[in-house]
């Protein structure tokens, strides 16, 4: 017969408790973790779009300084 001062009773109630409390945590940590990814795989989408976009400025700066150079050279 079990009691309810019966250390194994009291026992498997603490673990299956511990277990809970560890699938919580667990499950909230990989949570944390896919939130932190996909905020991080944002952040990282724009700042590629901008190198793209500050590299074809470049270009077009690039490209308008040297079409005004070859428009100032002096004519032989």
């Amino acid at each position: 017969m079990s009691s309810k001062n019966d250390p194994s009773s009291n026992s498997n109630a603490a673990t299956s408790s511990s277990d809970d409390a560890r699938a919580e945590l667990t499950a909230q940590v990989e949570d944390l973790l896919n939130t932190l990814s996909n905020k991080f795989a944002g952040v990282s989408s724009e700042i590629f779009a901008k190198m793209d976009e500050m590299s074809r400025r470049l270009d077009n700066l690039e490209a308008q300084l040297l079409a005004n150079k070859d428009n100032k050279s002096p004519s032989n």
